[in-house]
């Protein structure tokens, strides 16, 4: 039994490729995953803006996607550290905060809803200077938010999706917004993004068909019942002395 396990895990390798931005690691993960035969685990995200992207593959496939994408981010200039282990054995698999990932590729499930549509990122630091992007980025094109991320040190990061033209038109609107409310730290543009980068962004379990309705006649009635003017009529004013 162990060594059909040993076995299985001769030609695989982990890549490990860490940035401070998470624009900055969803585009570097979009690269390794289009360079290479390889699949995306997932990220780990440890604070202070720390973002991993893992992958998964043959030994040679992870080499590769791993140069590709510690070039990537070196060239966003936001590169920290990468790592390839060849051979990994399953007890590390196993203690990593990335087995669910792992059973989900193994057993061929995908969840992908939105392909075909193209993703953006902005990231800012600070949390007014996000929103105030995302509302700008809604009125200017036919975007729709679907979710957003934070990674410690104050940054987070909006994720939008829609056509690609409409999505670069809400980006560049978005960032200067941002800059105007306050500071900018990161964008990307995804054009085409693959299956395995879908299926590990915070997307489709958020995705909202319909926009929100909200009953403001409800609201309109809890006001006139916690709200009582008094009859200015039946006051009586003092005559002046």
């Amino acid at each position: 039994m162990a060594d059909r396990q040993l076995n299985d895990y001769r030609d695989t390798a982990l890549g490990l490729v860490s940035t401070r931005s998470f624009p900055a690691i969803v585009g570097t993960a979009d690269m390794m995953l289009k360079s290479a035969n390889v699949s995306l685990v997932g990220y780990e995200k440890i604070g202070s803006g720390y973002c991993t992207a893992i992958v998964r593959g043959g030994i040679s496939d992870v080499r590769l996607a791993v140069d590709v994408g510690a070039e990537s981010a070196e060239s966003f200039g936001q590169l920290v550290s990468s790592l390839i282990i060849a051979r990994p054995l399953p007890n590390l698999e196993a203690v990593l905060p990335i087995n669910s990932r792992l059973m989900q590729i193994a057993r061929g499930d995908g969840i992908s809803r939105l392909s075909n549509m193209a993703i953006g990122l902005l990231e800012t630091r600070g949390f007014p200077a996000m929103v105030g992007a995302a509302d700008i980025m809604l009125k200017t094109a036919e975007v729709q938010v679907s979710a957003y991320e934070k990674i410690g040190a104050g940054l987070c990061t909006v994720i939008i999706r829609g056509s690609v033209a409409d999505v670069a038109m809400a980006v560049e609107a978005g960032m200067l917004e941002a800059e105007r409310i306050g500071e900018l730290n990161a964008v990307m543009v995804i054009p085409r993004p693959l299956d395995d980068l879908e299926e590990t962004l915070p997307l489709a379990s958020c995705w909202i068909e319909q926009p929100l309705r909200i009953p403001l006649t409800a609201l309109k009635v809890t006001e006139k019942e916690l709200v009582e003017l008094p009859d200015l009529r039946r006051l009586q004013i003092p005559a002046d002395e």
